[in-house]
């Protein structure tokens, strides 16, 4: 019997990949990076890091940057391969228990219904030094459209989900009928409302709502009627509720951070729903504004023993994405044993 692996599973460690000057980061390249260097130096102390870089001289030079701040790159895995952009959480593989065992489930991604060049990126699973099987799925599905709560739950968008430049051919039972059979999920809890501006990814639910544990939910709250975001966000809240009272879950609203804008005038989706639960802590996207702060108490007020860390993504959401869509959690197993599992 599958079942989809919530985020808290005990992790190997996260899959990153390099921003370089072949990607979209190549206006904002030194701040992107730096903001890699912290996400890095955040994980390695206590996981593993699998870090795709073009070449290997951006391999070593990575290798240096982390040690002139103090890094240790025990953890640290590289591989050399070529991508399209930086998106783990889109590409990277999809982990399921099945049994005794665990797979990593290879879905088609299409740059978010073929907004933009993804070949790459959907070839790279099948490069990449897996120690775990890689079972190839055609279906379109990017990991930030779904969250799990490790029950058999699983809390999407169906503005994502349905959208005709995802899967056009299925109907509604055909989608839910290959997700469960899948993602060994139960029961799929659609989200009808709640979508930024400035998001490429038609709602993805990772920018929106997530389970910090099997009975919490945090989620985008918008308070000011003044906002873009009121009503859609608002009745997204009344959808959550609805879902709390069935389900016994406790809600977490996590604020909407005062907006953000590119040098062009365009809002860009800030969120703090889109924190990463690695196995000692819980990073938080931050945008140094005056939200970051009630974000932080938040989320440390649910997070259990793990502790909130703080990570500046500011540069993340001028390509439309930020700290959760960068990464994909990998499990225990995934590049065999090493140092990365022990804690």
């Amino acid at each position: 019997m599958r079942q989809l692996l919530p985020e808290w599973h005990p992790q190997w460690g996260v899959l990153l990949a390099w921003p370089d000057s072949l990607t979209d980061w190549a206006d904002h390249l030194a701040d992107a990076q730096q903001c890699y260097l912290d996400l890095m130096h955040a994980l390695l102390d206590h996981e593993g890091v699998l870090l795709v870089c073009r070449d290997n001289a951006t391999e070593t030079r990575v290798r240096q940057q982390l040690a002139e701040r103090g890094t240790d790159c025990a953890r640290l895995r590289t591989v050399v391969a070529d991508y399209n952009d930086t998106w783990a959480r889109d590409f990277g593989p999809i982990a399921v228990a099945d049994g005794l065992h665990t797979l990593l489930l290879d879905y088609t991604f299409t740059g978010w219904g073929g907004k933009f060049d993804a070949d790459k990126d959907n070839r790279l699973n099948r490069t990449l030094p897996w120690h775990l099987p890689l079972e190839n799925q055609a279906l379109v599905l990017e990991g930030g459209a779904i969250d799990t709560d490790g029950q058999g739950n699983l809390l999407t968008t169906r503005h994502c989900l349905r959208n005709p430049n995802r899967n056009p051919s299925l109907t509604d039972a055909e989608l839910e009928a290959s997700l469960k059979a899948q993602l060994g999920v139960e029961a799929i809890w659609w989200l009808e409302h709640g979508e930024l501006e400035g998001d490429d990814t038609d709602a993805h639910v990772d920018t929106l709502a997530r389970f910090v544990n099997a009975h919490t939910v945090a989620y985008v709250q918008c308070t000011d009627p003044a906002d873009s975001h009121y009503a859609s966000l608002n009745a997204m809240e009344r959808e959550l509720q609805t879902l709390a009272d069935r389900h016994g879950l406790t809600l977490v609203p996590l604020p909407l951070p005062v907006a953000q804008y590119s040098e062009d005038g365009e809002r860009l989706p800030a969120t703090y729903a889109n924190f990463l639960i690695s196995n000692d802590k819980i990073l938080l996207p931050i945008y140094r504004c005056d939200t970051d702060q009630q974000a932080i108490d938040a989320l440390q007020a649910v997070a259990g023993a793990r502790t909130v860390v703080p990570i500046a993504c500011r540069v993340l959401i001028e390509q439309h994405g930020s700290l959760h869509c960068v990464t994909m959690q990998l499990p225990q197993g995934a590049l065999g044993p090493g140092k990365e599992e022990s804690h």
